[in-house]
């Protein structure tokens, strides 16, 4: 029988001082996490450079709902965004976080909160990894997208699901 980690993490709002902590969480993510799907060009193409937190905070603090998953020291392992019209724009786990259940305890979170914000449907542009876990929530593939990013191709998938 496999193990299984449990990690304790505390999971809310986002708030401004959160904005560094959120953009190392994304950097890490796409690029140590994203490899396994993705050659190292495309992850370069996907996130080329650490966003600093003033960049972080524009995005995050835009009226979206943006929930993060923080350890047992403060430390930042996850997050989740979602914005006004019911796209899940980003959900990433830091690498040392994957595989243990916080990024299903944040979007299950983000799924209970939507329909009190009016959502009747989620969707998303789904990395491969993405793809995987968002089907096991309930969502379909609507469709493969191919495109070429800062000259390099890449692809998402194009996923939603119909809540209640």
């Amino acid at each position: 029988m496999d193990s299984v980690r449990v990690v304790e993490v505390t999971i809310r709002t986002y708030e401004r001082k959160d904005a560094a902590g959120v953009a190392d969480v994304f950097y890490r993510s796409v690029r140590d996490v994203a490899r396994s799907d993705y050659t190292a060009e495309q992850v370069k193409a996907w996130v080329p450079g650490r966003w600093d937190a003033e960049q972080e905070h524009r995005r995050s603090g835009d009226g979206r709902l943006v929930l993060v998953a923080a350890g047992e020291a403060g430390e930042f392992v996850a997050f989740i965004d979602l914005e006004l019209d019911g796209h899940i724009d980003r959900l990433y786990a830091a690498p040392e976080a994957v595989g243990c259940g916080i990024a299903s305890r944040l979007y299950d979170a983000i799924e209970t909160a939507a329909p009190g914000q009016g959502m009747g449907r989620l969707f998303t542009e789904a990395s491969e990894l993405a793809r995987r876990f968002f089907k096991r929530k309930g969502f379909a593939v609507l469709g493969r997208e191919d495109i070429i990013l800062r000259g390099v191709p890449i692809h998402n998938y194009r996923m939603a699901k119909t809540l209640g």
